[in-house]
């Protein structure tokens, strides 16, 4: 099926545009993929100024550093995180928070919790 999609001739020959293309659309696929099925701090931070601040009333600095990174770990794992991130902003709509947004929220959280590293502004 791949070699007709290629439409390869019959000698078994492809043109250097068609493997360029291929080659290029391939790579573009792998590096795609790994950018979205991988969390991100920064991308958390803005989630964070974007949905959470004013709700919280603070920044997220200081909502990430309630915590250290061991005790963002462990509630990532148990499944309370999003609990947590509502103790520690009440007025927060956990509801309008979208599922993949919290991966991120997380990342952050324990990249700069209180044994963290502090972020840019």
């Amino acid at each position: 099926m791949l070699l007709c999609l290629l439409n390869i001739s019959k000698q078994g020959k492809i043109s250097m545009k068609k493997a360029i293309v291929i080659l290029f659309l391939v790579m573009f696929g792998m590096v795609s993929m790994t950018a979205i099925v991988s969390a991100d701090s920064k991308t958390g931070q803005k989630i964070f100024k974007k949905k959470f601040r004013k709700k919280c009333g603070f920044s997220g600095v200081k909502f990430s550093r309630h915590h250290t990174q061991s005790e963002w770990k462990e509630l990532w794992e148990g499944g309370k995180f999003k609990e947590e991130a509502k103790k520690i902003c009440p007025r927060l709509k956990i509801e309008e928070i979208k599922e993949s947004w919290w991966e991120h929220l997380y990342d952050f959280s324990y990249q700069h919790a209180s044994d963290g590293v502090v972020p840019e502004c």
